[in-house]
């Protein structure tokens, strides 16, 4: 069964979950509204410049996690699915993945932004598997570090790499969507890259190579 992968954030979604998630926290008290809304701004901005330290943003964004009880987070992750990533779940969304079930593909959804957001985002889509940055645990308690390898740039394809081999699967016939051009390294690895959305970077390099170039917007 040929693979189909998803970026997430500005490509399934049309908006970043990980932004969103970081402005909720602060709307909610969670964290420092003035200080966070300056931080997130500015991470969200060097993404979008391709100048993102991964390391530094994932230990800001991470921080809430291990400050604030589990149970409290995860309460308020369920308001914040519901009111925030459901109405940017768009109907065009749906249905490619809907067309990608009914080939009979493999789904699998790879994301820079940490599981704890991006988990029950993938259940709600139907896509049973994800790669996504995983924060670190111990006795159940998080740490505000990263476990492993960050799924981030070329980070994605070392993480997709040890996944395919866990599953005894390959890339061919493989697909991947995607709005950024910081996933240009796993675009490239792939049978048929797609556009979706994409930053002018990515639509360049997609017009240039005659990528397929959609939007899956409302």
């Amino acid at each position: 069964m040929p693979l189909a992968i998803f970026d997430l954030d500005n490509t399934l979604l049309d908006g970043d979950s990980d932004y969103l998630w970081g402005c909720y926290l602060a709307r909610h008290g969670l964290v420092d509204s003035a200080e966070y809304a300056r931080e997130n701004e500015r991470f969200y901005r060097e993404y979008q410049d391709g100048t993102l330290d991964i390391q530094e943003f994932l230990r800001f964004s991470l921080r809430p996690l291990r400050e604030h009880p589990r149970e409290r987070l995860e309460a308020l992750r369920a308001r914040f699915l519901e009111e925030q990533i459901e109405p940017i779940m768009t109907p065009a969304a749906r249905a490619l993945v809907e067309r990608h079930q009914s080939a009979g593909d493999t789904l699998l959804i790879i994301t820079a932004t940490n599981a704890f957001v991006t988990a029950p985002i993938a259940e709600r889509f139907g896509v049973p598997h994800l790669i996504a940055t995983l924060p670190a645990e111990r006795d159940g308690v998080y740490t505000g570090e990263v476990e492993g390898v960050p799924s981030f740039r070329e980070g994605k394809v070392e993480r997709l790499e040890h996944w395919l081999a866990e599953q005894g699967l390959d890339l061919a016939g493989s697909c991947f969507y995607s709005d950024s051009h910081n996933d240009l390294p796993l675009l490239e690895r792939v049978e048929r890259p797609i556009a979706v959305n994409p930053d002018a970077q990515l639509r360049a390099t997609a017009e240039t190579r005659g990528w397929p170039i959609l939007s899956l917007r409302a």
